[in-house]
């Protein structure tokens, strides 16, 4: 299998935190249309598209301009300040070890993705924005995807109607009954813990 290796990765919440720039932008959002988000609450549920975490709390005729607005503004206020999360560039780097492909496959608008994996530093093959829950099947089959690792429950749905392999890790708002619950084939804290996931892996019966 380690000679067809090939990885994907969910970039918020599982490859950076995206907290901290997601947070400046609402407040920023907000300012532009007079609103005043909830942003701690919004914050702590990242991973559905934007339009539906804004959807609460903006009349449905405001919301496509709005999440155009975010979109622009992001650049300027949601960049510099995310980090990648421990282990994210050790994980990616795990996948090289076995001459694999990575793949980032986000709902973000792809533009944005580009920017937060210039500004980290990530090696990686191939960049899918703008797909959200089983709509991600479709890149990792095109791809050729035998892993993708996610935070979310709508990332286990997209590995599950591919039929890859789910890991799940913890950073992002779903927990570890949730994951499992989605029918994740592996929850794991934190990415610090995929390299030795993946040596296992790789070892096993389909190895």
């Amino acid at each position: 299998m380690s000679a067809g290796l090939v990885v994907g990765f969910d970039l918020d919440m599982t490859l950076i935190d995206t907290v901290p720039g997601f947070r400046d932008v609402l407040i920023a959002l907000g300012a532009e249309l007079g609103v005043e988000f909830p942003v701690e609450e919004m914050t702590s549920k990242l991973g559905p598209p934007l339009e539906l975490l804004l959807a609460p709390y903006l009349p449905e005729e405001r919301i496509p301009a709005a999440g155009d607005l975010f979109r622009a503004l992001y650049p300027r206020h949601a960049i510099a300040n995310v980090p990648a999360f421990a282990g994210a560039h050790e994980a990616i780097a795990a996948v090289r070890k076995h001459a694999g492909r990575v793949l980032v496959v986000t709902g973000k608008y792809p533009q944005n993705a580009r920017l937060h994996l210039d500004h980290v530093g990530f090696d990686v093959d191939h960049l899918e924005g703008w797909v959200w829950g089983v709509g991600k099947a479709d890149v990792l089959t095109r791809e050729g995807a035998g892993i993708y690792v996610g935070d979310h429950v709508h990332d286990v749905e997209g590995a599950l109607a591919a039929g890859v392999t789910s890991v799940s890790v913890l950073t992002g708002g779903c927990t570890r009954a949730e994951l499992e619950g989605a029918g994740t084939h592996v929850v794991l804290e934190t990415l610090e813990e995929f390299p030795d996931w993946l040596e296992d892996y790789l070892a096993g019966p389909l190895g």
